[in-house]
């Protein structure tokens, strides 16, 4: 967004801004009721509309917390066609559920998965349900007022912390910067792998944490890139000259500086966060690729956009690609790791 049309929008921005302002002190002086549960809730989310890398931290956190405690997540499984609660099974769909709450239910075979747009609604059936449920993750929580979490992590993307963002629409913030104050752990993502001591410095001097907050930071760990449909015998190419590259997420820009040291020539596809797919766009996609002038190339996209594209009308002509997804996960540098995990198993465990 240029800066031109920054200055144009900023009046909606405070407009907007006031709105959420208005609705965080409701909250702050109990008008509105917000409430706290005597079980473990964690809740990760951002200041910022999507991009920041929830999921990668959901999943850190079910992998740490699941081999000791009994782990249920909470989203409010965004895009799917359903209402209400609904505790995932392995007849679940990404239509019935949404695309992240199905990764999850892929990847972790012994937590509950559940979603429900009221979170509080979905924290009282789950604990019913499951009296011995030890902790509930909650996914994209943040504004979500009328749960108090145990813990409230806010994620904030190191190409563009929330301290040089503006609120929406001039910018990608959901409220003023002032809501961090909420938060008790502040995780910067994506920084580099190799991270310096100098830039971790001006960070902390730009984020300014409360007395209350403490700060880690996190970077993506990209693994070996693996086919999309698990019946397939496709192999990645040890040479590649050309990958298309297609994503619905909120921000691609770390996966196209991975990809980009992996072949001579990226081509990019982007469409919306959380896009659902249509045949047409399938359709575009392999058009897109097999336009490419080599022989050596390959299509990549996310592992949330694979959860998206397992489905009958779509699959039929992508079964017979060469289509791989590149697993991630996080991991947190230095001593942040040994600090941050030791935090939120006390916290577990005290509680």
């Amino acid at each position: 967004m240029t800066k031109v049309l920054q200055i144009i929008l900023y009046p909606i921005s405070l407009i907007y801004g006031l709105g959420m302002q208005i609705r965080n002190l409701l909250f702050d002086f109990r008008i509105l009721p917000s409430v706290q549960f005597p079980k473990p809730v964690i809740s990760v989310g951002n200041l910022s509309y999507g991009g920041t890398g929830k999921t990668p931290h959901i999943e850190y956190l079910i992998k740490l917390l699941h081999p000791h405690f009994f782990v249920a997540t909470l989203s409010r499984g965004y895009g799917r066609k359903s209402n209400g609660f609904i505790i995932a099974s392995k007849r679940s769909n990404v239509k019935y559920i949404g695309d992240e709450p199905m990764q999850f239910l892929k990847k972790f075979e012994k937590i509950k998965v559940a979603v429900d747009e009221k979170r509080k609604r979905g924290i009282q059936f789950l604990y019913q349900k499951y009296p011995n449920l030890d902790v509930i993750l909650l996914d994209d929580a943040f504004q979500h007022r009328h749960v108090k979490p145990g813990i409230s992590i806010l994620l904030t993307d190191c190409g563009l912390l929330y301290t040089d963002d503006y609120v929406l629409p001039s910018g990608t913030l959901r409220e003023f910067k002032s809501g961090v104050a909420r938060a008790n752990i502040i995780i910067v993502t994506k920084t580099p792998k190799i991270f310096s001591p100098i830039t971790r410095r001006r960070i902390l001097e730009d984020i300014k944490p409360l007395r209350h907050q403490r700060v880690y930071f996190s970077y993506i760990k990209y693994g070996d890139p693996r086919p999309v449909f698990e019946t397939t015998s496709q192999q990645f190419p040890a040479k590649v000259t050309n990958i298309l590259l297609f994503t619905g997420i909120a921000n691609d820009y770390p996966l196209r500086e991975h990809l980009a040291r992996l072949c001579s020539d990226l081509v990019v596809i982007k469409f919306a966060d959380h896009h659902a797919y249509k045949p047409n766009d399938i359709e575009e996609v392999i058009k897109k690729y097999h336009d490419l002038p080599t022989q050596k190339k390959v299509m990549i996209t996310t592992e949330k956009d694979m959860m998206r594209l397992k489905t009958p009308e779509l699959s039929t002509n992508l079964k017979n690609l060469p289509l791989f997804y590149v697993p991630i996960e996080i991991d947190f540098h230095g001593t942040d790791k040994e600090l941050f995990d030791n935090e939120i198993i006390d916290y577990v465990k005290k509680n």
